[in-house]
């Protein structure tokens, strides 16, 4: 779009217009983002109702182990090494192995 040399009204009105279109853009995106997302739940939480999404399956091979490891009073950094699961994963199976209060 070929301009005069000292149009400046017509440089800002341009930099406003394509702001503007670039904010419309990213309303645009973050719709079509938000609206997968809810899209997605709402599957997951049908499946779960049909029986046919149960999620993630626990390793209870690994959990045994991090139990067993935090029954012999192991470190927490010990048991992440050892394991290579996160300190999260450790704080779930302690917090398991705790007594009821």
């Amino acid at each position: 779009m070929p301009t005069a040399p000292g149009d400046d009204f017509t440089a800002r009105m341009f930099a406003v217009i394509n702001s503007m279109m670039l904010d419309v853009l990213a309303a645009v995106a973050r719709k079509d983002y938000e609206d997968h997302r809810r899209r997605q739940a709402q599957g997951q939480e049908k499946a779960e109702v049909e029986g046919k999404y149960k999620g993630r399956a626990e390793n209870t091979a690994r959990n045994d182990g991090i139990a067993a490891m935090l029954r012999s009073s192991a470190s927490w950094s010990t048991i992440q090494a050892a394991t290579g699961c996160s300190r999260a994963t450790v704080a779930k199976i302690a917090k398991r192995l705790a007594p009821a209060a």
